[in-house]
């Protein structure tokens, strides 16, 4: 059978619990990564929404690669200090991969959006996977190769206008929209910073919307059918990112996008041809 894409790599993905983050994780543990899983929500006691931890590693252990379940609350500071040394102990070793997909999208006009509720999004949206990616960086220069991959979203491109052509969710989504801008511009930067390291930074969107659970609560009701693309060719352009070329840096991709671009044959969440 030869080797799998991810064969003794070892993964983070963050948000782990339900939806991108869970589908991200159980693809690279198809390819043969050890992965260390990060969320809130370890129990289903817990859960707001479906999906815990717990249900998660279940998934990927039938993969036989090793697993670590890190609860955290990303928005926290100090519980972000612990992420990467627990998933180093629990996969045994530096990482070499960092999916930074855990985010909050809380809508609202802008007008009068509250402050307590931006500072949330732009904690966890921005300032979250920053702060994981400075604490993998060192071990990522001192081997010469990394990926970092953070989730972003269509959200963070302007409306051109007037007239303004705002959809369903009109402008609530300014706000989320403005935190993933940041993602974005913060990830450009630190690849440029990093560039001739062999740490590649990139960020992806998708092109329509992508029916998570958190997805389906928020604009479950209004999203047309040719709205939607699939889970699988979501996670098949993260995929692509966490075993890029070393110049392969720096860039805001769109996830269907990327597949054509790269002439990528999309694949089940287990690895298996569809």
């Amino acid at each position: 059978m030869g080797s799998k894409r991810l064969d003794g790599k070892r993964v983070v993905v963050t948000g782990a619990s339900r939806g991108i983050g869970a589908a991200v994780a159980r693809r690279a543990a198809a390819e043969g990564a050890d992965v260390a899983i990060v969320a809130r929500t370890v129990n289903a006691a817990d859960a707001y929404l479906p999906g815990t931890l717990g249900e998660t590693a279940d998934q990927l252990r039938q993969f036989g690669g090793r697993v670590a379940v890190i609860q955290a609350d990303l928005a926290d500071e100090n519980d972000r200090d612990r992420v990467i040394a627990e998933a180093e102990a629990g996969l045994g070793g530096s990482i070499d991969v960092l999916v930074n997909n855990a985010a909050v999208a809380l809508y609202g006009t802008v007008a009068d959006y509250a402050f307590k509720r931006m500072r949330l999004m732009y904690e966890l949206n921005c300032v979250a996977p920053l702060h994981l990616a400075q604490a993998v960086i060192p071990a990522m220069t001192e081997r010469g190769e990394g990926w970092i991959v953070n989730v972003s979203s269509g959200t963070a491109r302007h409306w051109q206008g007037p007239p303004f052509q705002l959809g369903g969710t009109g402008t609530g989504t300014t706000v989320y929209g403005a935190s993933k801008a940041a993602l974005n511009r913060v990830s450009n930067g630190l690849a440029a910073e990093l560039h001739g390291n062999g740490i590649r930074v990139n960020t992806v969107e998708p092109r329509a919307a992508v029916m998570s659970e958190g997805a389906r609560d928020l604009v479950g009701d209004i999203v047309r059918p040719d709205q939607i693309e699939s889970m699988e060719e979501m996670v098949e352009a993260i995929l692509a990112l966490c075993d890029c070329p070393a110049d392969h840096t720096g860039r805001t991709h769109i996830s269907l996008d990327l597949i054509s671009e790269l002439g990528l044959d999309v694949r089940s969440l287990d690895g298996a041809p569809m």
